[in-house]
């Protein structure tokens, strides 16, 4: 049967399920609704599809963000060990041009429906300037991101200065002399605390629970990097050295005013940051306790504390999201989430997930490593297991981390463990960096 897939996305885990797929001689298109390759990475100063801003850096470490078939040391043996969102955006265009994914891509275009069939058929539906089109494809890889549709929280009362979502915020100048509350502990959330207290009247940062803050260099290395030298240990091992050694290097969160760890380490996503707790030291930001309420510029903290704000920054996450999709048909967006490897749904055989997962570390490898399982499937080399729904039931019930239960922790993965499991799956020699096989033919589904 000549396969036929479409690629939902341009951004990093669509670019290398699409390589991998052309890769094995299969035809396959992408669809993205912007007009280049990055994704998220495709910085703008407007409101878009992207969630980074003015100053975003990659929080891993270059060694362990790349894709195999492609290193930051082949595009630019200068890569920062932090990159910045455009060294990311020129990365990932560079990995499209290297292996000549344009040709394959439908940039303004976005994916309307997708409606299963059967085992061999998607019936999908897209838009481009206005016209709509429907296609037959054999297979699906959706590479939509998770990043894009905010979450915003709610408070009683009602706030009557500016309210947005981090989603919104691209850079700290619109913030001068302005009263600023950032809601949330997360990587977005100490990241624009610390960019608006450059230029602020004030700037607070308001916390519902106590976070791990990691800072990027450990011992003048990447953190991650450090990390990576225990990564034979169990799991609960690990976690708890990295929390003796986050105490030692740093000392406990009260020290600076924040709200206390209550969690094991890996119970919530660790917050890596360099500058957070130098500023709340400095007095430039300053911590604050959940909210309890709103009464129009005052906000009511849950210990009584009362204070007038100008902006409120919601730093609060995002939603797993695939309006594609009907909700009666998968809807994760509150979870769980039971995919094989992430990946494989235990009924829709030509179904598959590249990069819908959230490691201690980056995504982008194992999106790779996902890339090339699926095109082992299509081509034939690869069978899916018969015990296809035990499987993905064991997923939810014995995930790496035992984390808090929320929206954003359903699809945590340890990075170390996820890969070696895909790998576990593949050919130790299955990396393609050579130019297409003579197998191969050019499919120019545009």
């Amino acid at each position: 049967m000549k396969r036929r897939v479409a690629v939902i996305g341009a951004g990093p885990s669509g670019i290398t399920a699409l390589k991998n797929l052309l890769d094995q001689g299969i035809d396959a298109v992408a669809f993205d609704r912007n007009e280049e390759v990055g994704g998220n990475w495709i910085f703008s100063e407007s409101e878009s599809h992207s969630s980074v801003f003015e100053t975003t850096h990659i929080i891993s470490s270059k060694t362990l963000s790349q894709y195999e078939d492609f290193t930051f040391d082949e595009f630019d043996p200068e890569t920062a060990d932090y990159p910045s969102h455009d060294e990311l955006r020129r990365y990932f265009q560079a990995y499209a041009k290297k292996f000549d994914l344009y040709p394959h891509i439908r940039f303004g275009t976005m994916v309307l429906s997708c409606d299963w069939i059967d085992q061999q058929t998607w019936q999908i539906t897209t838009e481009k300037d206005g016209v709509k089109k429907t296609e037959k494809f054999t297979d699906l890889a959706v590479c939509n991101g998770h990043h894009w549709k905010p979450r915003y929280p709610e408070y009683p009362g009602v706030f009557t200065g500016e309210f947005l979502h981090s989603h919104q915020y691209k850079k700290a100048a619109p913030f001068a002399e302005k009263r600023v509350l950032v809601i949330g502990g997360g990587n977005s959330a100490c990241d624009v605390a610390v960019e608006t207290s450059r230029v602020s009247k004030k700037t607070a940062i308001s916390w519902r629970r106590g976070y791990r803050i990691v800072p990027k260099f450990f011992f003048g290395k990447p953190s991650d990097k450090v990390a990576e030298q225990t990564k034979w240990l169990p799991v609960k091992i690990r976690m708890w050295l990295n929390q003796l050694l986050l105490k030692i290097m740093l000392g406990n969160n009260q020290a600076y005013g924040l709200r206390p760890v209550t969690e094991p380490f890996g119970s919530t996503h660790p917050t890596i940051n360099d500058e957070l707790l130098h500023k709340i030291r400095h007095g430039k930001v300053k911590p604050r306790m959940d909210i309890e309420r709103f009464e129009g510029k005052r906000v009511i903290f849950e210990d009584g504390k009362a204070e007038e704000f100008d902006s409120i920054v919601a730093c609060t996450g995002y939603w797993l999201s695939h309006p594609f999709f009907d909700k009666d048909f998968i809807d994760y967006s509150s979870g769980p989430v039971p995919l094989y490897l992430k990946m494989f749904h235990e009924k829709y055989e030509n179904l598959f997930f590249i990069g819908m997962f959230q490691p201690l570390g980056c995504i982008w490898p194992g999106a790779e490593l996902q890339s090339k399982l699926m095109a082992r499937q299509l081509a034939g080399d690869w069978e899916r297991p018969k015990n296809m729904a035990e499987l993905c039931a064991k997923e939810v019930s014995n995930p790496h981390f035992k984390q808090v239960n929320t929206p954003r922790h359903t699809i945590t993965v340890d990075y170390h463990l996820f890969v070696q499991a895909l790998k576990k799956q593949l050919p130790k020699d299955f990396v393609s960096k050579t130019p297409r096989n003579k197998t191969r033919e050019k499919h120019l589904s545009v």
